[in-house]
């Protein structure tokens, strides 16, 4: 009796092993999206269904969530971390995507620090700023950290969505905060992973919206390429090409949204020339 219950034991404990491992293996990664209205979709007519972080989900059939908020900045980010859902979805997370800082230059006063950068030459305020990106978002990978310290952070660096006399203020600000994300990554080996968006962007208007601030469709498309490519490298994806499950539509904004900003930039740049040639003739 005692040889057939040891039988039935072993037997039994060698299904309940099979048993975990085929439900561990069975289990899906999770996927959590942060950030502002980039990693949210806002350039898109259906963020929800077809944004970048939704793409590389399907592609590499990943539990996902996106608790994105247009708007967001850093500071803003930490709040969110300390809401329960959000906790709750840390906790859980293999891999995060982070979009953030944008927004901390566009909502800090955009016209003054526009003005100050185009007219006076005065680039304190952007040095300002991307100082305070770089101790908020050191706080953010360590709350991260508090709650999941195995999850893989990848962060996105900023591209540059302008064209004309703004591409050079906006390039100053996201080169900072750019080199802000490099510098953390430098001084916190293996913390979190870059995923050059901005690079993969570039200049080409077709990967920006109609609001010349979120990518588009094409640029959502890129986004999600870049970040396969990037977990595909790391080992944390299945394949290079790209899932689309519902395709994209583009928000349609009427010219006059961004014809206000470019001719802002066209003044700025006028009254730069003229500060200049003040500046200089006063040295005489």
């Amino acid at each position: 009796m005692k040889k057939i219950l040891s039988i039935v034991l072993a037997l039994t404990l060698c299904f309940c092993s099979f048993t975990v491992v085929s439900s561990a293996n069975d289990d899906k990664p999770f996927y959590l999206v942060l950030g502002d209205s980039i990693a949210y979709g806002s350039g898109l007519g259906n963020p929800t269904e077809a944004c970048y972080g939704k793409i590389v989900a399907d592609t590499n059939d990943y539990e996902y969530v996106n608790y994105s908020v247009p708007g967001h900045t850093t500071t803003n980010l930490i709040a969110r971390l300390s809401q329960p859902e959000v906790i709750d979805a840390l906790k859980k997370a293999d891999i995060i995507s982070i979009s953030i800082g944008g927004n901390d230059f566009l909502l800090g006063n955009l016209m003054e620090l526009i003005f100050n950068a185009m007219v006076l030459k005065d680039y304190s305020p952007l040095d300002t700023i991307a100082a305070k990106f770089f101790e908020n978002f050191s706080t953010i990978v360590g709350i991260i950290n508090e709650h999941n310290p195995d999850a893989v952070i990848l962060m996105q660096t900023l591209y540059n969505p302008q064209s004309g006399y703004l591409r050079d203020p906006y390039q100053m600000a996201a080169d900072r905060l750019n080199a802000a994300i490099e510098r953390f990554a430098e001084e916190n080996p293996g913390e979190i992973v870059i995923v050059d968006v901005g690079s993969a962007l570039g200049d080409d208007p077709a990967n920006f919206a109609d609001d010349d601030i979120h990518p588009s469709s094409n640029g959502n498309m890129i986004i999600a390429q870049t970040i396969l490519d990037k977990l595909y490298e790391i080992g944390l994806g299945k394949t290079t090409v790209a899932v689309v499950s519902v395709p994209a539509t583009d928000i349609s904004i009427p010219s006059f949204f961004t014809s206000f900003l470019n001719i802002t930039g066209f003044v700025f740049h006028l009254l730069g020339c003229f500060y200049d040639f003040i500046t200089e003739l006063i040295k005489i």
